[in-house]
């Protein structure tokens, strides 16, 4: 079997098979940064974006740290969403498969029957993965004791800031162990958050990791003018167009998700949805037909960005841009993974040019396109009309400082000053053009 570069972090030989197996060979950024300092014991905020191998930096050395023999609670692991919960779940389920001792890994989310899940708490788990709420609910009902438990991650921290988790985060910190190791990972750090991390975490690391480039290579950025048109009306052009495999329309409310998925269904089209307002249940249903592929347009908030991982999306139309231009990557993120390659489409309102700058200036090229009756028509640069009126201004400003006001005002002199301000303009724009 190959080497891996994994073996310098002296981890657990089923650990370095497991990585193996996974095709780990090399690791990234944040993980040779942050791997060494965790198995120190030492706490650490970890700032970075979707796709740079976050889990797997703290998933690895806190596997390393737990103790089979020892059948009691060792680490918590927390989630925003069940979906992100899951997936964190199944990865450390991929490495534990090596062992030959068991570690005990256990899920616990909303939407599962919690008297069963305590019923079965009676041999406490080594690892506890899960939603905030549900945990909490867990350790009141004195079934999950996390008093034992040394290390506690919080994942996607501004997300669980945003959906107001931070409570029950707190609250199962405060009844961890005394010396906590904490593990805070976050896309973005608010002020709001500042206030719990100082409150558990004293001197930790700081580590952040942007990734090589704001989002995948292979993914193509357009944008498309509605120009007072009806919104809906072009996004249904523009799937009808691309007949794409999967593609998933971002919202920023789920009120609009809403509208957005009711007018396309009467434009004749099988649309998903996936929001904060779904039940447990549909959501799970829904999360299924998904991955079944009964649906080739989904609607969905920010919090699938996050929080989801579907695969085979070749699609993302921004229904609006996010006002938290981070989501825009996070958005666009859902397409061209695993070395596919993706587009994304944003309808943009004269309102979202300043937005549409900044994204420019994190190196997001845009292509300017609209819809013809016969497919794609090229606009071309998007600035042009910016561009051309800088160039008229700096004209006016060269000129300004080239016309020579009379030392003495005479009869017709302004009609004079007119003239030849208007032949220095003449010549200024021929200069230009040469």
């Amino acid at each position: 079997m190959s080497e891996t570069k994994f073996d310098r972090f002296n981890l657990k030989p089923f650990i370095i098979e497991a990585v193996k197996e996974l095709g780990f060979f090399e690791p990234t950024e944040i993980q040779e940064r942050l791997i060494p300092i965790v198995l120190k014991g030492e706490s650490v905020i970890g700032q970075s974006q979707t796709g740079t191998g976050k889990t797997h930096s703290y998933v690895l050395p806190i596997l390393e740290q737990v103790e089979p023999a020892k059948e009691h609670v060792q680490a918590v692991i927390t989630a925003p969403t069940r979906e992100l919960a899951a997936q964190i779940y199944h990865e450390i389920l991929k490495i534990t498969k090596h062992s030959d001792e068991e570690i005990a890994v256990r899920l616990y989310i909303g939407g599962t029957d919690k008297q069963r899940t305590i019923e079965k708490l009676k041999q406490q788990p080594h690892i506890v993965v899960g939603t905030p709420g549900r945990i909490h609910d867990l350790i009141k009902e004195q079934a999950l004791f996390v008093h034992t438990a040394p290390i506690f991650v919080v994942d996607e921290a501004d997300l669980m800031l945003e959906m107001g988790f931070l409570e029950d985060v707190d609250q199962i910190a405060a009844r961890m162990a005394a010396q906590l190791q904490m593990l805070v990972f976050s896309a973005t750090i608010p002020e709001k958050l500042k206030p719990f991390l100082k409150k558990y975490m004293e001197n930790p690391k700081f580590i952040a990791v942007a990734p090589q480039q704001a989002t995948a290579a292979n993914i193509e950025h357009y944008v498309l003018p509605s120009r007072h048109r009806n919104k809906l009306g072009l996004v249904h052009e523009a799937l009808i167009h691309y007949n794409p495999y999967l593609a998933i329309v971002f919202t920023n409310t789920k009120k609009m998700a809403d509208e957005v998925a009711d007018g396309l269904m009467a434009k004749g089209l099988k649309v998903g949805r996936i929001h904060g307002d779904l039940s447990p249940r549909e959501r799970k249903k829904m999360m299924k037909q998904i991955l079944d592929l009964e649906y080739q347009y989904i609607v969905a908030t920010d919090l699938a960005a996050r929080g989801i991982d579907i695969q085979g999306i070749s699609h993302v139309i921004n229904y609006e841009l996010p006002t938290d231009l981070d989501f825009y990557i996070h958005r666009v993120g859902r397409t061209a993974r695993a070395g596919f390659s993706g587009i994304a489409l944003t309808i943009y309102e004269d309102k979202d040019e300043d937005a549409l700058n900044k994204l420019e200036k994190m190196a997001i090229e845009f292509k300017h396109v609209d819809i013809g009756k016969d497919g794609w028509v090229d606009l071309g640069d998007r600035n042009k009309r910016r561009k051309r009126q800088k160039q008229v201004d700096e004209i006016d400003l060269k000129v300004k400082a080239m016309v020579k006001k009379p030392k003495k005002v005479k009869p017709g002199y302004k009609k004079k000053l007119q003239q030849e301000t208007e032949s220095i303009r003449k010549r200024q724009k021929r200069l230009k053009r040469k």
